[in-house]
Parts: C-alpha cells; sequence; structure tokens
C-alpha cells in the first residue's frame, strides 16, 4: 500500500491485540495504537476503560469459585450472551451493551482518540467499540471492523446498522450471517478469515512445521497408514524424525484464569519430561504474576530443574515482545491448550486444539465450533492426563485434527484483508 492506516487495539485480554498485530505493517508510524492506554489519553477516557477491565478481570478469575462464582459470572455474561441463530425474533434490535455504550460516547467517550488521527487514511480497528467511536465523531475516511471470534452477539454491530458505514472483515461463514441478521448491509461485509501472523503462514515454513509436528503426533503412524495419500499430497515426503520433542504448549487468558492448569500438567507429566520425550511451553504472556506464580509452583513442587531444560516459560514486558515469543514457539509445537479464545483460529496453522473450559458466551461458541469442525477436543480429567493424552496420541486422533485445520482452515487473512482496504480506499 502506498499510504498507511491506523490500526486499533486494546490491551483488555490478548485477542483484540492478536487480531490486530498482523497487520503492523499497514500502520502508519508501524504503531498500533492502543484505544485505552496511548500516551495522552484524557483520564476521564481511561477511568471508563479501567472500571471494564477491572471488573472483567475481576469475574473472569472469580467464576472458579463454587456455585457463588458460577452464579456472578453467568449474571455478567448475560450482558455479551449470543443467543441462538435460528429465532423468528428480530435479532437487529439493540441488546443492554449497546444501550449501555452510546450513552457513553455522547458524553465524550472517545472523542479526543478519533479527533487527533488523520482522517484520510483507513481506520481498522480490532474491537467493536473503537470502531463505533470513528463512526460517531465522524471520522471522514474508511472505518473497518475486524471480527475475532467464530460467532458474535449483536453489540458488534453498530446502534443503527443500516445507516452505518462500517465494513467488517469476518472470520468465517457464520460471523457474516450474523452481522446481516443484525442489520449490517451485505455491501459492507468482507469474509476474509482471521488474520494469522504471517511468519506462521508462509507456505514452505508451514509445511516443514506441521511435517515434524504429524512425526510426533502419530508415532504409531495410525493416521499416516490410513490416510497416507492425504499426507502426500499436503506434505510431500515426510522426514525420519521430528526436529523437536512432542511439545505442548499452555496458554493462559490475559486474565489469569486457568494458570494452575500449566502447573498441574508439569506435576503430572514430569517422567515424560524428565526423560526428554516430552516439552511443555507456559505461556504467561505480558502477566508478571502468571510468570512468578508457574516458576514459584514448579519450584516448589520439587521441579524446579525442569525450568529451562523442558519447560519453557513464555513472558514479556509488552506485548509486542510477547507475540514474537509465541509465534516463534509455534513452530515447534504440537498441541495448543488453551481456552477457546481467538487461538481457536490458529488451528489453520495445523495446531489440535486441547479446549480448557470456555469464558464467556463467545467462547461457548468458539468451542463449539472447534469440535463441530473437527479441530480441537475437550480437555479430560488432569488428574489422568497421562492416560488419555497419550491414547489420543498412539491412537493417531491429534494428528487428525492436526490436518483436518491444516487442510480445511484459512490462513489468508492479512492478505485478503489488505486487497480489501486497498480496493475500497482508492490506494
Amino acid at each position: 500500500m502506498s499510504k498507511k492506516a491506523w490500526i486499533v487495539s486494546i490491551n483488555m485480554g490478548y485477542g483484540h491485540q492478536r487480531t490486530a498485530y498482523p497487520l503492523k505493517f499497514l500502520a502508519k508510524n508501524n504503531e498500533i495504537i492502543c484505544a485505552n492506554d496511548y500516551p495522552d489519553i484524557p483520564q476521564s477516557d481511561k477511568k471508563i476503560w479501567d472500571s471494564s477491565r477491572n471488573f472483567y478481570e475481576a469475574v473472569s478469575r472469580f467464576k472458579k469459585f463454587p456455585l457463588l462464582g458460577e452464579f456472578v459470572f453467568y449474571l455478567f455474561d448475560l450482558t455479551q450472551k449470543i443467543h441462538d441463530f435460528y429465532t423468528k425474533k428480530d435479532t437487529s434490535i439493540p441488546n443492554f451493551t449497546q444501550k449501555r455504550t452510546y450513552p457513553l460516547f455522547k458524553k465524550g467517550w472517545g472523542r479526543h482518540l478519533i479527533e487527533k488521527l488523520d482522517s484520510k487514511i483507513p481506520y481498522i480497528s480490532a474491537f467493536h467499540n473503537t470502531a463505533f467511536m470513528a463512526e460517531y465523531f465522524n471520522y471522514s475516511g474508511d472505518i473497518f471492523c475486524i471480527v475475532c471470534d467464530t460467532d458474535i452477539a449483536r453489540s458488534w454491530a453498530p446502534l443503527h446498522p443500516k445507516q452505518s458505514k462500517i465494513k467488517y472483515f469476518t472470520p468465517n461463514k457464520r460471523t457474516t450471517e450474523r452481522l446481516i441478521s443484525y442489520g449490517v448491509k451485505k455491501e459492507n461485509i468482507f469474509l476474509t478469515g482471521y488474520p494469522l501472523p504471517m511468519e506462521n503462514t508462509e507456505q514452505e515454513v508451514l509445511k516443514n512445521d506441521i511435517k515434524n509436528r504429524i512425526l510426533n503426533l502419530d508415532p504409531a503412524s495410525k493416521y499416516r497408514e490410513k490416510y497416507s495419500f492425504v499426507v502426500r499430497e499436503k506434505l510431500g515426503k515426510l522426514p525420519q524424525e521430528s526436529d523437536h520433542p512432542l511439545t505442548i504448549t499452555f496458554c493462559v487468558g490475559g486474565a489469569g484464569a486457568q494458570k494452575e492448569i500449566g502447573v498441574k500438567l508439569i506435576r503430572k507429566l514430569k517422567k515424560q519430561i524428565f526423560e526428554k520425550r516430552l516439552r511443555i511451553i507456559l505461556v504467561a504472556g505480558i502477566k508478571k504474576n502468571v510468570k512468578d506464580y508457574f516458576e514459584k509452583e514448579i519450584i516448589n513442587g520439587g521441579l524446579g530443574e525442569f525450568i529451562g531444560h523442558g519447560v519453557e516459560i513464555i513472558y514479556a514486558n509488552n506485548f509486542g515482545d510477547y507475540y514474537d515469543k509465541f509465534n516463534l514457539a509455534l513452530h515447534k509445537t504440537d498441541i495448543l491448550w488453551t481456552k477457546p479464545s481467538e487461538l481457536s483460529f490458529y488451528t489453520a496453522l495445523g495446531l489440535p486444539i486441547i479446549i480448557a473450559s470456555p469464558i464467556g458466551s463467545q467462547e461457548d461458541f468458539n468451542r463449539r465450533w472447534l469440535l463441530k469442525s473437527g479441530f480441537g477436543i475437550d480437555q479430560g480429567d488432569i488428574e489422568h492426563v497421562k492416560d488419555w493424552l497419550y491414547d489420543w496420541i498412539d491412537s493417531g486422533y491429534l494428528a487428525e485434527m492436526a490436518m483436518e485445520g491444516y487442510i480445511e482452515g484459512e490462513r489468508d487473512g492479512v492478505l485478503k484483508i489488505k486487497e480489501h482496504i486497498e480496493k475500497c480506499s482508492g490506494f
């Protein structure tokens, strides 16, 4: 592109940042704008953003408490609930979240950000509210919004969708259909796929990653014997042995929930790690408290010598560095273990996903998509992880999921988004 665009995200959790970062090469000044944390953000705006993030993170962590935690989260989740797709109801009617959000714009929330930007170039948002801000405060250039889940609530569409100029990039058919049902004009929706990191999608690099992965996920050749023609056609000849041991990458969400699973994995699979047959990568992201928790619990469990020797912890003090480390680690990852967040789309890299418990309505739908597509499977009882995990590996079950994701998944999201921006904006 001869011109650049504003790429706007928020640092509430990782989903919206992970969606924006593959497009950084399109960004003016090579910079992602963080709408809730930019240098001269008004205190009134920051207060609104911070209260929203603090509440979400607190509720997410509290969810694990029996009965009361589940009930509190249930009440919160009603505000972002995705309703049944097949219904006679008019789903274009604004929901509770929309009615609560737009009055904040009326009070000036977001005005400072939009008015400081040059409105002659495209504005690309990885979060719906920041797209709505641009339209509300009359941003004159094109406004784009990237959808980062497999299904979405009414809150993703503007208050008055038929009058809106916001254009959407959707990751799958269902989100396209949802936006239409919410009243968004068809001509403002482009089905592009999710924007995966280009350093992981380059065809020869990706093929090499999967060739080595299949050897680890199908040690008894059960999958390859049954589907040898598929492997030959899609991957070609495999190497004699993998270039890395079986590797599980376990990801903790932005709120730090479910971090206990990572520690339990190491304790239950310590024999395999000790024998160098297994490597576990724990992803703490940019949460130092999560990194410290991992280190403390591993050391207290008498397994401190594993850190750096069979166990790796990914941590950085900023999202950009974390994002680079994480994408690099994926080249040698065989199984991605995570709650069904935006990482669900990473199955297109040929990564089978072990699904941790969903947190929120959108993750329930992401889980449903993974299961129906054959890309992922629910985690079993961690107490017996050695039994069911290696059963899935020995049967070639996870290898089949890896190939299913690789064959069926959409990986060209970044390039398709770029093409549509060029066409729409006349670049």
